[in-house]
C-alpha cells in the first residue's frame, strides 16, 4: 500500500516539533548531507535554528514545510524572505532535506514544489536557493522546477580539507504591472556614470556609440583588492 503522506506548515514552536526536526537533521547530517551542519547538531543547535524562523513565520516572512510519512515527519524545508527593505521581495529556500528512511518518495520534490507556490502566494517576486557543486541531482532538480542557474562561486564551499563550487539559481515570479525593470541602467537613486561617459543635456547618462563596447579598465592599472562593492 501506498504510503500516505501529507504536508504541514508548522507555525508555532513545540517540543513535538521540535524532537522530530531535529531527528531529520541528525540523521541526514550523519550520512555526510549538504544541509549546512558538518557534523549532527545538538538538539540546542537544531532549535537555535528553528525558533528563530517560526518568529519570521508568525511575521509573514518565512514558511516552513514539513511533510509526514504515515504521520511521521519525514522531510523539511524553508524559505526565508531576505533582510532589508529593499529586498522584500526576494527569499531564498534552504534546509531541504528528507530522513533517509523516507528517500525515494520524491519528498524533496513535494517540498520544494510547495514552497515555491507558497512564497509566489506570499508576494515573493525571485526565490534564490544554492546548492552543493557536487550535488548533481539536486540540481537536476531545482532546474527541473524552474529554477536557472545564474552563477557560482568556484571552491567555495568547505568540507573540512575540500572545497566544492557553490552554484546559486533563481525563480522569477511575475512581478505587478506598475515596477520598472531598470537592470543596470546608470538611472535612479545611487546611480552614477561610469568614467569616459558624459550624460545628456538633460542630465541623463549618454548610451555607448552605436557598435561599441563599453570601456573596460586595464587590468594593469587597476590596483590589487580593488572592488567596487
Amino acid at each position: 500500500m501506498a504510503p500516505d503522506i501529507v504536508l504541514t506548515w508548522p507555525t508555532r514552536p513545540t517540543d513535538e516539533l521540535s524532537v522530530h526536526v531535529h531527528r531529520i537533521i541528525h540523521a541526514v547530517t550523519s550520512l555526510g548531507g549538504a544541509v549546512g551542519w558538518l557534523q549532527p547538531p545538538s538538539r540546542e543547535r537544531s532549535d537555535a535554528w528553528l525558533l528563530p524562523l517560526l518568529d519570521e513565520v508568525n511575521g509573514g516572512d518565512a514558511a516552513l514545510c514539513v511533510a509526514t510519512v504515515d504521520s511521521l515527519p519525514a522531510a523539511l524545508g524553508c524559505w526565508r524572505r531576505d533582510d532589508g527593505p529593499i529586498f522584500q521581495h526576494r527569499a531564498q529556500i534552504s534546509k531541504v532535506m528528507a530522513h533517509p528512511h523516507s528517500r525515494g518518495l520524491g519528498l524533496g520534490e513535494l517540498i520544494v514544489s510547495s514552497l515555491v507556490v507558497d512564497a509566489r502566494a506570499k508576494g515573493i517576486e525571485t526565490l534564490r536557493l544554492s546548492a552543493r557543486g557536487n550535488n548533481h541531482q539536486a540540481i537536476q532538480l531545482y532546474e527541473r522546477l524552474g529554477f536557472t542557474v545564474w552563477g557560482r562561486l568556484p571552491d567555495a564551499i568547505e568540507v573540512g580539507d575540500l572545497r566544492f563550487d557553490d552554484v546559486h539559481l533563481y525563480l522569477q515570479f511575475d512581478r505587478p504591472s506598475t515596477v520598472r525593470l531598470m537592470g543596470s541602467l546608470p538611472e535612479g537613486p545611487g546611480s552614477s556614470v561610469a568614467h569616459g561617459h558624459q550624460a545628456d543635456a538633460d542630465g541623463s547618462p549618454a548610451a555607448p556609440p552605436r557598435g561599441r563596447r563599453p570601456h573596460a579598465p586595464d587590468p594593469a592599472h587597476m590596483r590589487p583588492g580593488s572592488t567596487d562593492q
